[in-house]
């Protein structure tokens, strides 16, 4: 399975019977450098920031508490979490993907354990549909 580079693209939440699917703006962190600087020295986020390859997250020298979602190798979500600052996050043994966004978003977006998720990456972005 190939890696993604830095980039952008969309995040897609599929929807249910009561909403419709949610897009979500998504920058994509895949090298080294990008995943080591995540959030740090932000005040917000427009959308979300996923990292891969990664199972787990720290909240040291963060701006903001952030929610956390992990995702198993088939962008399928294992779990959400909300991190205030100065924390560490537990290593999640299936997780192959973290993705974080702003305190509160990720259940206006219906993000919860159980749900898969796309990834479209903007075109020319280095992805490869979806696929991490």
């Amino acid at each position: 399975m190939a890696r993604r580079h830095d980039g952008r693209g969309e995040l897609v939440v599929p929807g249910d019977d009561d909403r419709p699917a949610v897009r979500v703006p998504l920058e994509i962190a895949g090298s080294y450098r990008a995943r080591t600087k995540g959030l740090l020295g932000r005040d917000a986020l427009d959308g979300a920031l996923l990292l891969s390859p990664a199972n787990s997250i720290h909240t040291f020298r963060m701006r903001m508490p952030i929610d956390v979602a992990y995702l198993d190798r088939r962008l399928c979500v294992i779990a959400v979490r909300t991190m205030p600052p100065g924390r560490l996050g537990l290593p999640r043994v299936r997780a192959r993907h973290v993705v974080e966004a702003e305190a509160g978003a990720m259940a206006g977006w219906g993000l919860r354990a159980g749900v898969q998720v796309t990834v479209v990456p903007d075109a020319g972005g280095g992805g490869d549909g979806g696929r991490l």
